[in-house]
């Protein structure tokens, strides 16, 4: 399959096999988050990869989310919004870094979740994240044990135009 037909592929992944990930397959996953561009090259971003079960289960414990407590890895990505000359990119940055992380799991059979509506101030404290800087969001990662359908988007021309809006 083509990186590109991978990509296509990919799917939101909430329920995961009862699986470690291998040390050396995550370290591939983390070593595309570190590769990925970022303004000026600034780099003013921090991953915290939680694997510890009883930290799994408090990180986000809302309905939505509940699933978290079942990945074998999260990772919380964090921006520092004041980092100088780039703050202002930093979030972008970060996610650009997690996104560099999904598509490198997906091509390595390893699912994962976006997931953007935890507590931002619990996920610091527990995490013992610095005030200066900022949640942005949190992935979970591990083997799928479910095959979702692809969902519906938007049609091409109510997402795209050439030359003007």
């Amino acid at each position: 399959m083509s990186l590109l037909d991978l990509i296509l592929s990919r799917r939101s992944i909430r329920r995961y096999e009862n699986k470690d990930i291998p040390e050396e397959v995550l370290q591939q996953i983390l070593e595309t988050g570190r590769q990925a561009p970022s303004a000026a090259n600034r780099q003013p971003i921090h991953f915290v990869i939680v694997t510890d079960r009883d930290i799994l289960q408090n990180l986000c414990d809302n309905l939505i989310n509940r699933f978290v407590k079942y990945a074998p890895v999260a990772i919380v990505g964090c921006a520092d919004i004041k980092s100088l000359l780039t703050g202002k990119w930093a979030v972008v940055d970060a996610t650009i870094a997690m996104e560099n992380m999904v598509i490198a799991a997906w091509t390595l059979g390893i699912g994962s979740c976006w997931i953007g509506a935890c507590n931002e101030e619990k996920v610091k404290e527990l995490l013992k994240i610095p005030d200066k800087w900022k949640f942005v969001a949190l992935l979970t990662f591990g083997y799928p044990a479910e095959q979702p359908k692809q969902r519906k988007k938007k049609p091409f021309e109510k997402m795209f135009s050439f030359n003007s809006f």
